[in-house]
């Protein structure tokens, strides 16, 4: 139903955003394609995500709030691409497969585990996380700014997890 465009047949709002996405990966994926219909929503995205990147968590933490977003939502183009990500981390294939799947994560991963639960405290509960799920996340090391982080990945890619079901990206 979406039309996947080119930089050519997008808006206007949108080409320069999918001109850089070429350039940094070579191809223009299908969900860059079809979320070019809207300028603000691709932009905004894109922009979202860097910032994202740029967090004081770590990235391995930042991708397991990533994957944990994209397992709930069931966005396939997210956690594939996103698999690669934790692949090209170093990641090891128990943590990204028990990821995958949306399980508690194995044993030596409690610290990513411990954001992992906590993302879904946040989304389950509307940010509105008892002290106690708050404190637990604290007592892995993580600080309020680190907090605050998730709930701004969680955004992001709930964002991006929403439009590529809509679009039907692939």
């Amino acid at each position: 139903m979406f039309a996947a465009h080119t930089v050519e047949t997008a808006p206007e709002g949108s080409r320069a955003a999918m001109e850089d996405v070429v350039r940094a990966f070579g191809v223009l994926p299908d969900a860059v394609a079809k979320l070019a219909a809207s300028p603000e929503l691709l932009t905004g995205f894109l922009e979202l995500s860097a910032k994202f990147e740029r967090t004081t968590l770590d990235p391995l933490a930042r991708e397991t709030v990533i994957m944990t977003i994209a397992v709930r939502n069931d966005c396939h183009v997210c956690v594939t691409l996103h698999t690669g990500k934790l692949c090209k981390l170093g990641a090891d294939a128990a943590l990204v497969a028990t990821l995958r799947e949306g399980g508690e994560l194995p044993e030596g991963h409690e610290r990513l585990e411990a954001v992992r639960q906590f993302t879904l405290r946040v989304v389950e509960r509307a940010g509105g996380v008892d002290d106690a799920d708050v404190k637990a996340f604290l007592a892995h090391g993580y600080t309020e700014r680190n907090a605050l982080e998730v709930v701004m990945g969680i955004g992001t890619y709930t964002m991006s997890t929403l439009a590529n079901r809509l679009t039907g990206a692939v």
